[in-house]
This record gives C-alpha cells, structure tokens and sequence, in this order.
C-alpha cells in the first residue's frame, strides 16, 4: 500500500503564509482533553481498494474490530465514515448489526479522518484547516472536504483557518496546554517562513492554545514528518505519555529519550512541571520492503469508556496495555491488531476525531 501511494506523490506544497502578527491574541477555550466525555468518535472505514490493495480486507476488518469495541466498553457513539458503495456493503457485512455504530457516506482520499477532519473545539464547534497532503505527498482528491462534511454531520459550526495543519501533529491536556513537534509545525512544507512564535500565535487564535511545548524529532520513516501522536501523548493532567525502547535495535531510541529528557523539564501552562510516564515501544518492526515503519503504541485511543491501542503481534503490545492500564485505571484497556493498518502509515489514533459532548 505505501508503495500504491508513492505513485501519487508530488512535489511539496506548501502555503505561502505571512507570519502570524506579533499582538495576535485569542478569547478561544482551549481544545477539550481526549478523555473528556464525547458525544460521538468519527472513525474512517478503508474504501479505497487501488490504495490498500492485498491490506484492504484486513483494514477493514482491523478498523471493524475497533468499531465493535469503541460502541462496547468505549461506551461511545461511532459514525463510521465510509467512500463508495463497495465499502459501504463490506461495513454493513462486519458492522451492521453492532448497536451504537452508525455507517455514513462520505467523501475522503483516505481514512486519515484526525489529520483531514476539524479539530472540535467545544460541543458544536469546530476547526477546519488547509491540508496538503503532509506537505504534498499524498495529494488525494475527496480529503480537503473532509472538514466540512464532519462538521455538517455533527451539526457544528466550522471555522475555517487558512493556514496547513494536521490533527494528529498536536497533543491537547485540555488547559491550554498543546504538544507538538519541530519536525512537523515548522516544516517549510507546511508554512513557508513559519518560526515558533507564528505556530504559537496561530493555535493560540485557532485552538485556544495558552502554551507550546515543542519537541524535536519524530519516528523514523513516519511520513507526517514526526506527528506527535506517535511520540508522546497527555493522559491526564500534568502527565505525558512517551515510549521506552525495546529490544537493542529499536531505531528510535534516540528520539524516545530525547523527547522524555525534554518533557521531564517542561511545565504546563498553569506552571505545573510535567511527569513522564513510560511505555514499552514495539520495537523494531520493517516492512516488505525491509524498511523501518513507524509503528507505535502511542497511537492508542481515549473512548468515553476504555483506551484502545495498537498492537503489532509482538510482545511489547501486552506490556503496553499492562502499562497504560495502570495509567488509565477508570477505563477498560483493550490492545487490537493493527499491522494492515500500520501497511498505511497509521494506526487507531490517526483514523479517529472525536467530538467533545
């Protein structure tokens, strides 16, 4: 599948952006917390059979397990976001007789909902950003209407920012606080002359941000350039979530410890320093090709009810969820397949907006 979507890459695109104005301010609440309590979870169904190929059924049946259990212990209302009549008959065949998962037809490229999506700013509101393909890889037609078909759906006011941002590029603790990455916000492949006071200026207007807290590198091969949902995530209050490397060859190790040596530092923006908690990483997985893809635990879900995360057949997973259970001691943890997924470049979080009550 990754290399379906080599044959569709184009040359960088990046938006022409002034910088942000130096006395911009904001009166914007800051981005709900994912466990706070949602109203709905958009999850992406694979559609598209010329991109997933040979992974497209056990895509659909990865996502449809996923489904099954964000409506069970998740507790969650799931509005399956499907393309065209063929996936939606193979989500009716896996999902049709679930209670609490709605099938919606929809328009996208892919099932990357948390990067083409809004990002809810409250119940009802919602933030809709330019999107280019992470920086003009994968140019695919239908995925810069996802926005607006979400927000119409969820009956929630959109406003539209004209500036590149992805979803899955920021991690929210519900105060103001957003974590992010410098591989990614400041790629010149998003927002041409961007410096950190501009990002921060832009999610202060756009996402109520009060205070960005950057981190360097992301994972290896990861084509978002390093989206922060894969490296470290707030799961409560004051503490962040990171991987800890497993096995000698996990490659990146490096960037695992270079992100919990800076998150140990950090305060948030009430001035509360930051605990760090550690998760065991996969480890070093390769694809077909022999490269390293970038799987990773740090993918996992907040439903109203339980946290989902990714596994990949490898011992690690069920340390993973052992850990996560212990930070998360309210909520069913439930580890789930996600190795045809992964084929895409993502995992659960990646395919997932939630939409706060």
């Amino acid at each position: 599948m990754i290399a379906a979507r080599a044959r569709r890459f184009k040359p960088p695109r990046p938006f022409p952006c002034d910088p942000f104005p130096a006395n911009s301010s904001s009166m914007i609440a800051p981005v709900p917390a994912e466990w706070s309590p949602h109203r709905a979870l958009w999850v992406g169904f694979p559609s598209h059979a010329e991109l997933w190929q040979e992974d497209l059924a056990e895509a659909q049946a990865e996502v449809a397990a996923l489904a099954e259990a964000l409506a069970g212990p998740g507790r969650e209302r799931v509005r399956l976001m499907v393309a065209g009549e063929a996936a939606a008959r193979a989500a009716e065949a896996l999902l049709g007789r679930v209670a609490g998962v709605e099938i919606t037809p929809g328009e996208f490229g892919d099932i990357w909902l948390r990067d083409t999506g809004p990002i809810f700013t409250a119940a009802g509101q919602a933030a809709g950003f330019r999107f280019n393909g992470w920086g003009g890889k994968y140019d695919l037609p239908g995925d810069e209407k996802v926005a607006g078909q979400i927000a119409a759906h969820a009956g929630a006011a959109l406003t539209r920012h004209d500036f590149v941002l992805e979803g899955g590029a920021l991690d929210h603790d519900g105060l103001g606080t957003v974590l992010t990455t410098r591989q990614c916000l400041l790629n010149p492949n998003r927002n041409l002359r961007w410096r950190e006071g501009d990002a921060e200026r832009a999610l202060a207007d756009a996402l109520g941000a009060r205070k960005v807290l950057w981190l360097g590198e992301g994972l290896m091969n990861d084509h978002t350039d390093g989206h922060v949902d894969n490296l470290a995530r707030f799961v409560a209050p004051g503490v962040v979530a990171c991987p800890a490397a497993f096995g000698l060859e996990d490659p990146n190790a490096p960037a695992y410890d270079a992100a919990a040596r800076a998150l140990a530092g950090f305060t948030d923006a009430d001035g509360t320093p930051l605990r760090v908690a550690r998760i065991p990483s996969p480890g070093r997985l390769v694809g077909e090709d022999h490269r390293v893809i970038p799987a990773s635990h740090m993918n996992f879900l907040i439903a109203n009810g339980a946290v989902v995360t990714p596994t990949y057949g490898r011992p690690a997973g069920g340390w993973a969820v052992e850990a996560l259970q212990e930070i998360f001691p309210g909520r069913a943890v439930i580890g789930l397949a996600s190795r045809a997924l992964l084929t895409g470049g993502g995992s659960f979080h990646c395919i997932t907006q939630q939409e706060p009550a």
